[in-house]
């Protein structure tokens, strides 16, 4: 991330930013560079399997979240009958989870996946349910600057290409993390796979 001290303002984002058509009026966005689905994080012994089995029960999202609003139309249309938590924050919503005062989780799988590293019990969880949406993470800056926007693009495509980020994905995600040594025990998905040998800027809404 770069900053400029005379304005103090950021050159470039690092972080779970979705790519969206509605946010490019205001900011560009780089190549993406992870792709994430909203699914449900639950016990393993919860009896949740998918969204239909969420009817009648309390679930916990994020606030201002694509997760929250899709559940919302959700129990909407489909008369589902949920209570819907929205969270302020991640801590928020795994504390309201690991507690017991909802049955599911519903964000981004890669989140739910790092929600779940930090309960007490790891091995408890699982995530589960058919994908309601794909996210397009991809590192945002400023628009009318295609120079600054192919150096980025060209520094990740570089990562990509040459294997390191397979290294990079496997370090993070699939082996424990010091100095907790947790393990996000995340395989890397077909969708992702496919972005690494095609990388784009496309957002998917």
């Amino acid at each position: 991330m770069r900053f400029s001290r005379r304005h103090g303002t950021v050159d470039l984002e690092c972080g779970v930013t979705t790519n969206l058509t509605s946010r490019q009026n205001q900011v560009a966005f780089s190549d993406t560079f992870f792709v994430a689905t909203t699914r449900l994080l639950t016990r393993k012994d919860s009896g949740i399997k998918d969204f239909p089995d969420l009817a009648g029960k309390t679930v916990v999202t994020n606030q201002g979240t694509t997760s929250e609003r899709l559940l919302r139309k959700m129990n909407e249309e489909k008369k589902m009958n949920m209570q819907i938590i929205s969270a302020k924050d991640y801590g928020e919503g795994r504390a309201t989870l690991e507690t017991g005062r909802a049955v599911a989780y519903m964000m981004d799988d890669v989140l739910l996946a790092g929600a779940r590293s930090l309960t007490s019990q790891p091995a408890d969880w699982v995530i589960v349910g058919a994908p309601q949406s794909s996210e397009a993470y991809g590192f945002m800056l400023r628009r009318n600057d295609p120079e600054f926007k192919t150096l980025v693009d060209d520094s990740m495509s570089q990562v990509v290409k040459s294997g390191e980020i397979k290294t990079l994905y496997d370090k993070w995600f699939m082996k424990p993390v010091p100095p907790k040594n947790i393990n996000f025990d995340f395989p890397m998905s077909d969708a992702m796979q496919k972005l690494y040998a095609t990388p784009n800027d496309k957002a998917f809404d």
